[in-house]
């Protein structure tokens, strides 16, 4: 099939077992598309919200992949592996039943707010061009500068102990967050150890669960050979932006917006803002600069 352009967003419920570029290439197949992106690396092992841009909306990847997320997630306490997931190699496994349920809460409340994290080995970050997970699967360790990341919320949902040392939490977390070192670290800090049973991401950005497209029914929709109908799922280009404030330019200002040109604006109170034709056409982002300079940051013309 002839590949062809299309402009939006998808929000794809990614599948277990398979890999944020996999799951990419497969929709993009599906949807015959020639341009497509997605925002942000998810575990083989998760499941959840991976919002996916086509097309224009390519140019909107990194809004998407700077927001905040949020996880249902299932921690395994007593076991610890070489990945920080139950995929893992089990390299140790350790009581669990002296946990209690204070105690938990306690260490769970001490996770929220800025702390430091080392990045996995098993993670997409470069080491001299060299993904980190390459050379773990090699054998090979090397030195990871922390990271600072925000935790606003640990939720517990669930507690299993001592049944079977399972908890589940819901957590709400900034950009940059290993939710596999987020389960070591409070297994160690519990001192039994703990890793990532199940992942699943609601919230990514703007996008919800609720928005989410399985690949099953993109499948079936594939299999009928209706792309009009899978064409209705996609979400238009400024929902990638629609918490930032919105702003209407008449049509000549639009026109020196869409060629890259800063213009004057009346009294702007926001950095940053979506931009509007008077016919409600999104056109782009603007960041407004000192003494009012609406500024282009990516356009759509």
């Amino acid at each position: 099939m002839n590949r062809r352009t299309v402009d939006g967003i998808l929000v794809l419920n990614k599948p277990q077992g398979m890999g944020s570029n996999q799951a990419l290439q497969r929709v993009k197949k599906i949807f015959s598309a020639t341009k497509a992106g997605h925002t942000g690396n998810l575990d083989p092992l998760a499941t959840g919200v991976l919002p996916l841009c086509f097309g224009k909306a390519t140019k909107l990847v990194q809004y998407v992949l700077n927001a905040d997320k949020q996880y249902r997630c299932v921690f395994q306490l007593g076991t610890t592996t070489t990945t920080g997931d139950i995929d893992g190699t089990i390299v140790e496994q350790r009581d669990y039943s002296q946990v209690t349920l204070p105690q938990l809460r306690k260490v769970l409340r001490n996770f929220i707010g800025d702390i430091r994290q080392i990045p996995p080995m098993y993670s997409a970050i470069k080491y001299r061009g060299q993904p980190l997970y390459k050379l773990a699967r090699q054998g090979i360790t090397v030195e990871r500068p922390m990271r600072t990341v925000t935790i606003y919320d640990i939720a517990l949902v669930d507690f299993a102990v001592p049944a079977s040392g399972q908890i589940t939490v819901d957590i709400k977390c900034s950009k940059g967050t290993y939710i596999r070192t987020l389960a070591e670290d409070i297994g160690t800090t519990l001192s039994c150890g703990g890793c990532v049973l199940r992942l699943h991401r609601t919230m990514a950005g703007n996008y919800s669960d609720e928005q989410s497209i399985t690949m099953q029914q993109l499948t079936d929709l594939s299999a009928n050979n209706a792309l009009s109908l899978l064409d209705k799922l996609l979400l238009p280009m400024s929902s990638a932006v629609s918490h930032l404030p919105r702003i209407t330019l008449e049509n000549t200002n639009s026109y020196y917006f869409c060629r890259g040109q800063a213009i004057q604006y009346p009294y702007c109170p926001w950095r940053w803002v979506t931009v509007f034709t008077p016919n409600d056409r999104f056109i782009g982002v603007g960041e407004v600069l000192e003494g009012n300079k609406l500024t282009p940051r990516r356009v759509f013309s």
